[in-house]
């Protein structure tokens, strides 16, 4: 079978491509945004690239056509699909028919920290000898890629609201149809295709509609929205979890600041003890859940817990890249205010108190399609007030100019209109023991990069 993916390069597409490669299919695929690390992972699996979406592609007729949800009607490659008659299906319906169907699916849902939490809990299966299969919007560390088959009955998968396709607007998590689902939080994002916070609401809800009674619900015990769309009506046991005195069945307790360290109490008892490389508190939370999951799906909780000891994180989460005179380049997907914040404020936890270590100088390109239309504009300031100096790169496509935003800042801030220029100003700017925060989820351009090797080149 022949199956060619419209948007192959986007991170939920390129895992599909390589789950229709494992299950024997020819792939090939095309996209108009190429860079790593998912082309990387697609070149390496031996699976062909078109750049653009001409019809030329098509000279060799697919059996079918997976067609990604950022393709929209008069795009060439989509409308010679439909004029032609060729068979065509949305990614998570691809997913639910040729690979969940039979499988003890857990997902992970929440407008934060979904993939590093997928990963987490596919670590923490791998870890047991369950040898999970896992799609996953990045790519975890531990593994290497974004997606597998496995050798279980066990499916890991990022369980994401935004819509399914221009043909199917539900959220792609009413395709999964969970047996264990964790519910992260819940905040209004993706404000190209939700006109409220209670649009997505309603759309959670329809996920925990499809979680079957003897399956398990997992919360933050403190997420009143997540708490609000439980209300609405819920047929499935939940567990909720909580740091210290918030309560729920799973708790933690830090034993360092930065979250590097801490307790794991399930029922009010101690189970173990987790030291590991990640940072902040929305980690901590992260892990809680995926524990109370793995358990779900039968791995002792203290397997659980020397698994995630050597959880190694994901790519492009808070990932340093390199350090280079002293100055340590990290990269990060945040995109959305409260991301932004908690990944600040776990990096600023371990960097330690403003004026006591080395800097923390953040370079942010708002690139969404919530951040382009100015929905979060008013809390993109409060965001960064941990960072050092925040140098705003004002992208072509942005609706707005980020002038205000500067203005509202509590830490000094600038607009920057140019990539080398950025790199520029940030290599003049670092001094050692500084560290250099990319934010953005997408290219930037290859910034990263270019810091790096100017930062070498300085000497």
């Amino acid at each position: 079978m022949h199956t060619h993916i419209l948007g192959i390069c986007g991170t939920f597409m390129g895992g599909l491509a390589i789950l229709a490669r494992e299950c024997g299919q020819t792939v090939t695929g095309s996209d108009q945004n190429v860079y790593p690390p998912m082309s990387t992972q697609l070149e390496q699996a031996g699976i062909a690239l078109t750049e653009g979406y001409d019809a030329a592609q098509f000279a060799k007729r697919p059996d079918l056509v997976v067609i990604g949800n950022a393709l929209s009607r008069g795009n060439a490659a989509v409308e010679h699909v439909l004029n032609e008659q060729i068979p065509y299906v949305s990614g998570p319906e691809w997913l639910a028919r040729h690979v969940l169907a039979g499988k003890w699916v857990i997902g992970v849902a929440g407008t934060h920290g979904k993939t590093t939490t997928t990963s987490m809990v596919a670590w923490i299966l791998e870890h047991a000898g369950l040898e999970p299969g896992f799609l996953i919007g990045g790519v975890p560390k531990n593994f290497g890629i974004s997606a597998r088959l496995g050798g279980g009955k066990y499916f890991v998968v990022e369980a994401d609201e935004y819509d399914s396709a221009f043909f199917d607007k539900r959220s792609k998590f009413v395709h999964y149809r969970p047996k264990t689902a964790i519910l992260n939080n819940l905040e209004f994002d993706h404000a190209d295709i939700f006109e409220n916070l209670d649009a997505i609401k309603k759309q959670f809800h329809h996920f925990v509609r499809t979680i079957p009674g003897n399956g398990r619900i997992i919360h933050p015990r403190v997420e009143s929205n997540i708490v609000d769309t439980l209300q609405k009506g819920c047929w499935t046991p939940v567990e909720t979890t909580g740091l210290d005195a918030e309560g729920g069945e799973w708790a933690a307790q830090l034993l360092e600041a930065d979250g590097s360290a801490f307790r794991v109490l399930h029922a009010g008892k101690p189970v173990g003890e987790v030291r590991w490389d990640s940072a902040g508190e929305h980690n901590v939370r992260n892990a809680l859940a995926a524990i109370a999951a793995a358990v779900h799906a039968s791995v002792a909780a203290q397997t659980a817990v020397e698994a995630l000891c050597r959880f190694e994180g994901v790519k492009r989460r808070l990932d340093l890249l390199g350090t280079v005179g002293g100055v340590s380049v990290y990269d990060d997907f945040a995109h959305h205010p409260t991301a932004i914040a908690v990944t600040l404020a776990g990096m600023r936890k371990r960097i330690g108190p403003r004026g006591s270590a080395g800097r923390i100088l953040l370079a942010i390109e708002p690139r969404s399609n919530t951040m382009r239309m100015g929905t979060h504009r008013e809390h993109l300031a409060p965001s960064t007030a941990d960072a050092d100096a925040v140098f705003w790169y004002q992208p072509a496509g942005l609706n707005w100019a980020l002038d205000d935003v500067v203005a509202a800042s509590r830490v000094p801030a600038q607009v920057v209109n140019d990539i080398d220029a950025l790199v520029r100003t940030l290599v003049a700017e670092a001094k050692p023991g500084d560290a250099i925060l990319v934010m953005s989820n997408g290219g930037f351009g290859g910034v990263h990069q270019k810091l790096l090797a100017a930062l070498q080149a300085r000497g």
